[in-house]
């Protein structure tokens, strides 16, 4: 044997431990925690400290999700069924949890907070939990809740490990293992040794399932509008809208009602088609692989084939509509869950931030020739929309009703609600509009600007409201222009920033973002445009400050426009810019100091 070449030693196995809690319990508990494991399908394992129900191991399918807010609403989504959801937001809890007795004025019956009638997912993993929380809503702390529905939670996980490792790896299954102790004998043998002290369970697929069955109502209700603002269609009554409930969003039934639209709300398996008292079909969103709901695609085949109505569907109901036309599905590695992901219109180009909760997408190559692509995920170029070339059917995967996040794409039920008024009042099927025009008229009036060198106004020391946020944003930004191929400068004396990073902007200046160091970078640098919305208040300063000076030194201001920046930084401006479009503003006043008197903060 060569000599530089040493046998081995046959070793021991070594035990595999799960990983440690990386935060402690308060110190001032009363009572001492529960240390509960989560073990994932990769074999890895992380302990966390309960704060939810501690009756039962249980196990799900592992996903993330980014949103900062909105926890009463997503838990409620019944699109999460049977899912151990991973919150990225670092704290989570500060804001309590709404009544859950107090029902919505509009609705009546469904309460006013939630989007359902109960939580969901199979249990919840975040990074800190606080135990105190504070909002004028709050009715509970988030534990309470959980306990309530029989929850499991825990804290104490790394979640940022936790989202890079199902980003590189995908969703996984995993489970949450509680010590036989608390909730008694394991169910099956211990997988490892540290495990003889945990009750174990099986790994369990919620997509084997029929999920929307669990979740769907069993008979049909209506929900009807006020009399004051219903839209009445030719018979004097108001339209209704069948929706077909495959885990639908008490908001979604909102948006109708509160449009004068009437709703009759019927399970999954309902035969909408021997049905033909309603003027629009409405198809929910709800959990699970798309293609368990084979009755109602059974269903929405037919209802193509006979096209006698309007059509919409959002999420499942966007996957169940496509299957229905002959495209075909497929799971995605990671899914999408957030409040902040971008969808590019495809006819006009616009771009728009949307809610989203999906782990499954349509393959766009797959849909037939009457159907055409209505949006694209702007991240990771997913299909978000679809729609008929010739007939009022459509179908989005993101959520334009929202709860919780954005509202930007809410006007989508106006485009579908138009849709079905008009084929009321003509009796003709047609296409939908969308509003915003066409990708060639928007680039008419908005041209594009041709620059090859851009100043970036950074976001300096740190202070509040900059720095962090504005490092943040303007290390996109600088991303994005490379991406272009422009030569970005960068001003920034802040040396403890990614902005500063090497490799990032071509070329930085560590100088105080002034008027007169500005100036100075501008006519040694020659740069075609400049930013000054990236770098907080101390960047828009110098921008209004310069804004005469900008046109001389043949440098063009891109992104908002100077005056727009000086309307919404004073006052008064901004006030009658809100009055002219008709949004209701804060009402500022002048409060005197007086001698004795409490003082008050402008």
């Amino acid at each position: 044997m060569p000599a530089q070449v040493r046998a081995s030693t046959p070793k021991a196995p070594v035990a595999v431990y799960p990983m440690p809690p990386v935060t402690a319990p308060p110190c001032d508990q009363a009572e001492a925690s529960t240390v509960a494991t989560l073990v994932l399908q990769d074999g890895s394992s992380y302990q966390g400290i309960s704060f939810g129900a501690e009756t039962k191991s249980i196990s799900g399918e592992c996903v993330f999700q980014t949103g900062m807010v909105g926890y009463p609403e997503s838990l409620t989504d019944p699109s999460y069924r049977g899912q151990i959801l991973v919150l990225t937001f670092p704290l989570v809890g500060n804001y309590g949890v709404p009544s859950r007795e107090t029902m919505d004025p509009l609705l009546k019956d469904l309460p006013k907070h939630f989007e359902s009638n109960e939580i969901h997912i199979a249990g919840l993993i975040v990074g800190q939990y606080s135990q105190d929380f504070s909002h004028y809503l709050a009715a509970s702390s988030l534990g309470a809740w959980l306990k309530e529905f029989n929850v499991p939670a825990i804290y104490g996980i790394d979640t940022r490990a936790m989202t890079k490792k199902i980003r590189s790896q995908g969703v996984m299954l995993g489970k949450i293992l509680f010590p036989t102790a608390i909730v008694g004998p394991t169910i099956i043998p211990a997988d490892e040794e540290w495990m003889a002290a945990y009750q174990n369970v099986d790994y369990v697929d919620p997509n084997a399932r029929n999920l929307v069955a669990e979740v769907s109502l069993k008979e049909p209700k209506i929900y009807s509008p006020e009399p004051a603002t219903a839209v009445l269609g030719p018979n004097g009554k108001p339209l209704r809208i069948l929706a077909v409930d495959v885990g639908m969003k008490f908001n979604q039934i909102r948006c109708f009602v509160a449009r004068g639209v009437e709703v009759k709300v019927v399970p999954w398996d309902y035969d909408f088609n021997a049905d033909t008292d309603y003027d629009g079909l409405f198809i929910s969103n709800g959990p699970g692989d798309p293609t368990m709901t084979k009755v109602t695609i059974a269903h929405l085949t037919k209802a193509l084939q006979i096209a006698r109505t309007p059509i919409f569907g959002i999420c499942l109901g966007h996957q169940l509509l496509a299957l229905a036309s002959g495209a075909t599905t497929k799971k995605m590695k990671f899914g999408n869950r957030g409040h902040n992901i971008p969808c590019t219109d495809m006819i006009s180009g616009r771009c728009y931030i949307s809610s989203q909760n999906h782990g499954y997408a349509v393959d766009v190559a797959t849909l037939p020739e009457n159907f055409m692509e209505l949006f694209v995920n702007a991240n990771d170029g997913s299909n978000e929309g679809i729609m008929h070339k010739s007939l009022p059917i459509f179908s989005v995967q993101f959520h334009p009703e929202s709860t919780p996040g954005p509202r930007d794409t809410e006007y989508l039920f106006d485009v579908f609600i138009k849709a079905v008024d008009d084929f009321r009042k003509t009796g003709t099927l047609k296409a939908i509009t969308m509003p915003g025009g066409t990708k060639e008229v928007a680039a008419a009036l908005n041209p594009r600007v041709s620059v090859r060198k851009v100043l970036v106004l950074g976001s300096g020391g740190l202070s509040i409201g900059q720095a962090g946020e504005f490092d943040y944003s303007g290390s996109q930004a600088i991303k994005a222009l490379k991406e272009e191929g422009i030569y970005t400068v960068l001003i920034n004396p802040n040396i403890a920033t990614i902005q500063t990073s090497k490799g990032l902007a071509d070329k930085v200046y560590f100088l105080p973002v002034t008027p007169e160091f500005v100036r100075k970078v501008i006519l040694r640098e020659k740069p075609d445009g400049i930013y000054v919305t990236f770098g907080g208040q101390t960047a828009l300063s110098v921008g209004i400050k310069m804004k005469d000076e900008f046109a001389g030194l043949g440098v063009r201001v891109l992104g908002t426009p100077i005056e727009t920046i000086i309307a919404t930084e004073d006052r008064e401006i901004f006030a009658q810019r809100m009055l002219s479009i008709g949004e209701k503003y804060f009402h500022f006043l002048e409060r005197i100091h007086k001698p004795g008197g409490i003082r008050f903060a402008p």
